[in-house]
């Protein structure tokens, strides 16, 4: 899949099912994104949500001066009705700020997502002001954890699929390599594993919709969501690992 087909469907899934990060992250034992908020909260606004999505970061940040950027119009319509605002309708590589009016840079679980990565970065650094911090949050790799490894297995194999097909798979684990030569200096790089909790089929329904599988047809993913719905009875877990990285644009800090 080429950037223009990926960004079409990144757009077309985001509309279609506004709301599915904050979903996927309602299903964890506590709140990955209140992990992101915790450095946010006094930092030097006006602080920018980056592909904000429905906008779940706002009401942890209930204080602060806070624009979400989103480029779907489902996610910020959904944002609009449940009254996190300011919103505004724009790309992550060419965000309608003036250079250096920023001083935080929220980004949850997006920069494995958007394209072209160097570009959005160096948007990012563009409207920061120097010292300002981008806090980013983004899914990790399990690591040794057999009956986790099993779990996902078992999950993907019914989806029929392989894995994610990020088309930024270096922000992943490798997000503050990618970070250094962009002008950031990393602060701190932390790896943390919340649980899924998965109970019913409506987990289910949830965690399907919540991967990235452009190649996965409407009719598999209903027979994926029968066959691990009948597997979740009685309850089930699957860890979800996640990277915090905090970083500072170079200049004055």
């Amino acid at each position: 899949m080429d950037e223009k087909e990926w960004r079409r469907y990144l757009s077309a899934y985001h509309d279609d099912r506004p709301g599915i990060t904050e979903r996927f992250f309602e299903r964890a034992d506590t709140s990955p994104h209140a992990w992101l908020a915790e450095p946010l909260r006094g930092a030097p606004g006006p602080v920018l949500d980056l592909a904000c999505g429905t906008a779940p970061m706002r009401p942890l940040l209930p204080d602060a001066d806070w624009v979400g950027v989103d480029s779907s119009s489902g996610e910020l319509a959904a944002a609009a009705r449940a009254g996190r605002g300011p919103l505004v309708r724009a790309s992550a590589d060419a965000l309608p700020l003036t250079s250096g009016s920023v001083g935080a840079v929220c980004a949850s679980m997006c920069l494995p997502v958007l394209t072209p990565l160097p570009r959005v970065l160096g948007e990012i650094t563009r409207v920061l002001r120097p010292g300002g911090l981008l806090a980013a949050l983004v899914p990790a790799r399990l690591g040794f954890d057999p009956a986790g490894l099993l779990g996902w297995a078992w999950v993907m194999r019914t989806l029929g699929a392989v894995h994610q097909p990020w088309p930024n798979p270096q922000a992943r684990d490798s997000v503050a390599k990618v970070l250094r030569p962009a002008r950031f200096r990393v602060r701190s790089d932390e790896r943390r594993v919340f649980t899924l909790v998965l109970e019913t089929s409506e987990d289910v329904a949830v965690l399907v919709d919540g991967l990235y599988l452009p190649g996965l047809a409407p009719e598999r993913a209903d027979a994926a969501k029968r066959a691990l719905a009948h597997w979740v009875r009685g309850g089930k877990t699957l860890p979800l690992p996640l990277r915090r990285v905090l970083a500072t644009t170079r200049g004055q800090e």
